[in-house]
């Protein structure tokens, strides 16, 4: 087997997620390409974009919510992705067992007094009433016309995470605000079988991500190993397998793009939970060691990370003035004047929408260690 060195997974990882540079490409095929866009942050995957797609215009996404092209729905690790509407059958399906076992067995939902029969009686009924967006407050009433008054979240808390629902564009700078809507999801065709939509799922994620681990592939998606290396199994004759650092079993698809490890690397301004930073069991492909605790708290939040080499070297905010960039090491003078180069653009990105975006998690800032800190003017 080839032996492949970190680097060039590294590179790999860039190629594949657009962030060698910047493509002409559409947004829906961007989104197909790099598989998925954690959305947890309204802002995110339109800043994801920018950094990714030559030209990018915000409207496009915002059309492409608005028409569900891109479907941003609960999904992988649990938590909202924007991912191409023709995936969504597939890794709906792939992920709702692991959605249906995060929520009902949670004592939000337990507390209510409801069994998981009771909320899975009341699914069909849910889609049905979501025919139309519909709030938080609607589902909440119309599910205690059912149940009666229960106590703490009730069923819609765990219904809204595994149920075969969408959220609809609210408005708002980026698409959707902070009181939610959800619309039920309309496919044309069947679902596959969970074992086949696991397989679609893996297929998609090395497209993405690859060449990865069972354990990556696993840490990407939070399902267990098992199913992962069952339907790595069963694609025996569709991937390849390489050796990796440690002589790690690394798979991917045949003819993924596997650039030189000295292919130059652009610096990015990546937003906050950017995919790359999620996706790996082994974050050392991007992230470097020393690094990980400096812009990825211990309740989950990462900030938005400067890319310096194809690896974070720092963090960066919106600041009165232009972008501030906290370099965790010594950078180049060149390597400085890329940055602000990436900064000026992303400020009049930023202008027509949301000059602060991400400015409720600036208290972060005041637990970063003394670093080089400068602002990248507008």
């Amino acid at each position: 087997m080839t032996t492949l060195t970190a680097r060039q997974l590294n590179r790999a990882t860039l190629a594949r997620q657009l962030l060698l540079r910047r493509e002409k490409v559409g947004v829906v095929e961007a989104v197909h390409r790099v598989m998925a866009i954690q959305a947890q942050e309204p802002a995110s995957p339109y800043l994801a974009l920018w950094n990714r797609v030559a030209g990018f215009d915000p409207a496009d996404l915002d059309r492409a919510f608005a028409d569900h092209t891109v479907i941003k729905a609960s999904l992988m690790r649990m938590t909202l992705h924007a991912v191409d509407a023709a995936d969504y059958p597939a890794f709906h399906t792939a992920m709702t067992r692991s959605l249906r076992a995060a929520r009902l067995g949670d004592r939000r939902f337990t507390d209510s007094g409801l069994t998981t029969a009771d909320a899975d009686a009341v699914v069909r009924d849910v889609l049905a009433f979501a025919s139309e967006p519909r709030t938080n407050a609607e589902f909440d009433a119309f599910l205690e016309k059912r149940f009666g008054p229960l106590p703490g979240n009730g069923p819609w808390w765990a219904l809204r995470t595994f149920a075969s629902l969408h959220h609809a564009p609210t408005g708002g700078p980026w698409s959707f605000g902070q009181k939610p809507s959800y619309v039920a999801a309309t496919e044309d065709a069947e679902r596959p079988p969970v074992e086949e939509a696991t397989r679609t799922l893996v297929r998609r994620y090395l497209e993405g991500f690859g060449p990865a681990t069972i354990a990556d592939i696993a840490q990407f998606s939070v399902r267990y190993r098992e199913p992962i290396r069952a339907a790595v199994e069963a694609m025996a004759d569709e991937l390849v397998v390489f050796d990796g650092p440690g002589r790690a079993a690394l798979y991917d698809i045949p003819g993924g793009l596997l650039p030189r490890e000295d292919e130059p690397a652009p610096p990015r301004l990546l937003p906050m939970w950017d995919s790359v930073l999620m996706a790996y069991d082994d974050r050392s492909r991007v992230i470097p060691p020393d690094y990980r605790r400096r812009f990825i708290h211990q309740n989950g939040d990462v900030l938005p990370s400067l890319l310096v080499d194809g690896f974070v070297a720092g963090v960066w905010r919106p600041v009165e003035g232009g972008i501030e960039a906290t370099a965790f090491h010594a950078l180049s003078k060149a390597v400085w004047r890329d940055l602000a180069s990436e900064a000026h653009d992303l400020v009049a990105f930023l202008a027509a929408r949301d000059p602060q975006v991400y400015r409720r998690y600036g208290h972060w800032w005041a637990a970063q260690p003394s670093a080089e800190v400068r602002i990248l003017s507008a």
